[in-house]
């Protein structure tokens, strides 16, 4: 499958060309979403692709909870965000494999098939830091990139969280790029804890969030 640049999704409608012939470069086989519905969000949950759409109403649509697919008013609907999952599955004897409600949340999702995933990259810069940025026009993303790759790429983040507290309770760290319309959740032990911070540039990322660029 040829890398595909997610960005050129942001604002289409559920039922759009575009997004069909994506998810059907995604999958042989046509794959049916779960429908969380809310007043102000709409998600399509793709758990066989590792795949989680949002979809903002618009033009005054107030969705109500438990819609059908059927029942949604499409053409006032734009995608917002896409979220891609990259979920190793835990051994059945690990017992990090019960976890928290959400690490089973984030578990029911298999991994994104659509890497190398391309990440159209906003134009050269200044970092958090002020510090001028030489950075190519995308980012070539696979199952194994991992946290000093993203930095050695992007450059600092605008907005980083995570990682503090003990490493069982802790949640990863993560980093966002809003000038790139990117947010980066890392995953494993090295992701976690007091010192996250300092192994953090070995953790592979979980989730990858796309939404529209900020100034």
């Amino acid at each position: 499958m040829s890398p595909f640049n997610v960005h050129s999704l942001l604002g289409v409608h559920p039922s759009s060309s575009a997004l069909a012939d994506y998810l059907a470069s995604l999958s042989a086989t046509a794959v049916e979403p779960e429908i969380k519905s809310y007043s102000d969000a709409v998600y399509f949950n793709y758990y066989a692709l590792g795949l989680s759409l949002l979809f903002t109403p618009k033009n005054g649509y107030k969705p109500t909870p438990g819609l059908s697919r059927s029942a949604l008013r499409d053409t006032d609907m734009v995608l917002e965000g896409l979220d891609l999952y990259n979920i190793p599955k835990p051994a059945a004897s690990d017992p990090k494999a019960k976890g928290t409600s959400a690490r089973k949340a984030e578990l029911a999702f298999s991994t994104y098939p659509g890497t190398p995933l391309v990440l159209a990259l906003a134009s050269s810069g200044t970092d958090k830091g002020g510090k001028a940025l030489v950075r190519p026009e995308q980012l070539l993303v696979s199952t194994k990139t991992t946290g000093k790759d993203f930095v050695a790429c992007l450059g600092e983040p605008a907005r980083k969280g995570g990682g503090a507290g003990p490493l069982s309770g802790s949640i990863g760290i993560w980093c966002e790029w809003t000038r790139d319309g990117l947010m980066v959740e890392f995953g494993g032990d090295e992701a976690k804890g007091p010192q996250a911070w300092e192994r953090g540039k070995d953790a592979g990322w979980r989730v990858i969030t796309i939404f529209p660029r900020g100034a």
